[in-house]
Parts: structure tokens; sequence; C-alpha cells
């Protein structure tokens, strides 16, 4: 009986032991699912590499993924064309940009879609640090904007969807005014001038167009045959001064014909 006993508590300390690791195991959380894995496979592997090679981008990117996190990785070739400006990034500057791509919180693509307004970053830190985008949507269209782009970067595609992570394809980089110019404001368009009022259009529809009045010539100077006073004063005076010549030379001419008769 003693030696049953004895047996009983020693099954009794080797059991409770392994029953009880084996209770922790079962309620151990799954690890999350691993986002730099998903952009690698989903066409955003440049960025994928640029956050395992930031150790500060890196440890913040698996923290976050336990308590929920959404990723938005720019595509290789918007990567690409966005590495002239990340090379003049300090190291500090480069971790803020690739934290500024995930938010902590953990949306849906039906969720993402359901949402609009201003939303905080991975690589938000108080006042001091905003580093907050614009989530917009348009029908199907999900777009993000920030102050120091013009343009907006839309959602092309989802690559993870497994709660407490969601990885979603864009296809332009994320440009946080706190390490870029702020985009400049659209100028207005000037307001167009006011159109001009059309002819009035007849009965018959057609605009009538009416002639300007015709002017008349001025008149000339009236033809004058008539001689100036002056020349016929003149006429006159030059008429009455030759008339006793002529009589004298009529009485001479007569006095002449009555010799010649008399010789």
């Amino acid at each position: 009986m003693r030696c049953l006993r004895l047996a009983v508590a020693l099954l009794l300390l080797v059991a409770l032991p392994l029953a009880a690791a084996a209770g922790a195991k079962a309620k151990a959380p799954a690890a999350p699912p691993n986002a730099t894995v998903a952009m690698a496979k989903g066409g955003c592997k440049a960025f994928a590499a640029l956050i395992a090679a930031s150790p500060d981008a890196a440890s913040t990117y698996d923290a976050a993924a336990s308590g929920g996190m959404t990723v938005f990785c720019p595509s290789d070739d918007a990567v690409a064309s966005f590495m002239p400006r990340y090379k003049n990034l300090t190291a500090d500057g480069k971790a803020s940009l690739l934290l500024f791509h995930a938010v902590p919180v953990y949306y849906s693509p039906g969720s993402l879609k359901a949402n609009n307004g201003v939303m905080n970053t991975l690589a938000t830190d108080g006042s001091a640090r905003n580093y907050n985008f614009t989530l917009q949507n348009e029908g199907n269209v999900v777009t993000i904007k920030t102050g120091a782009s013009g343009a907006v970067a839309r959602v092309r595609s989802t690559l993870l969807d497994t709660d407490p992570v969601a990885v979603y394809a864009v296809d332009r980089v994320f440009q946080p005014v706190e390490l870029f110019k702020p985009a400049p404001s659209p100028t207005p368009a000037p307001a167009p001038a006011p159109a001009a009022d059309a002819p009035k259009a007849g009965k018959g529809g057609a605009a009538r167009h009416r002639s300007p009045p015709a002017v008349a010539d001025a008149p000339g100077p009236e033809a004058d045959d008539t001689a100036p006073a002056d020349q016929k004063k003149d006429s006159k005076k030059s008429a009455a001064a030759g008339a006793p010549r002529v009589r004298w030379l009529a009485a001479a001419l007569a006095a002449v014909a009555v010799a010649s008769t008399l010789a």
C-alpha cells in the first residue's frame, strides 16, 4: 500500500509539469504574418529591401505587426524613380520615410474603403513629428495624398490581408512634408471674358446687317462762266476809251475821199 502511494506521488510530480507546459503552448498566440515577405512576393521587393537595411524601420515594423498594422508599399518602379532623392536623406530621414508608409491599425480592404481623412503613421511622434497623410475614397478607388506631393498615390492591389496585418501595393512613394518642401498650391484660372452680344435675328431667322447710311458728297464750287466784276469794269473803260479814236479815224478817211474827188 505504501509503495502504491509513492508511485502515485511520483506520477503526479512528473505529469503536472508536463500538463502545465502543454497548456502554456496551447495559449501562446500565433506569430503575426511577415509583412516584408508579402511585399517581396507582391512586387515591392525594393521597398522590403530598404526596410531590412534600416535597423530602426525593421524593428518598428516587427513590433507593430503584433498590435495591428496596415502597410502601403510602393512598387519597384516607383522606388527606382525615387532613389536619387532617397539617397540624399540622412539615416534618420530614411527610417522616417519608410515608417511613413504604415499605420498602426489593421484595415481590411472593406474597412479601408470606408475610411476618409487624416491618418497617423508609424513615423508619427507627437506634435513635433506629425508625419500624417490624407486617405480618400472615390468609389472603389483609394488614394493617399501628402502635403509635399502634388500628385496622389493610388492603391493598386492587396498583397496581404491576414488579421492583424494588411499590405497594399501603391504606385507612388509617399513624401512627408517634414522631409520635403510642400507642394505649391494650384494657381486659379482667370475668369473668362464676357461674350459679345450677338446680332439679333430677323423674322427669317438670319441676322440682318444694316449698311451704314451713305454720306452725300459735299457740294463743290459752282462753275462761273461770267468774268469777275473787276474785269467787267476794265472792259467797259477800254470800250469807252476806244470809241473817240474810231470816230476820228472815220472822219479822216471821209476827208481823204472828198479830196480825191475834187482833184
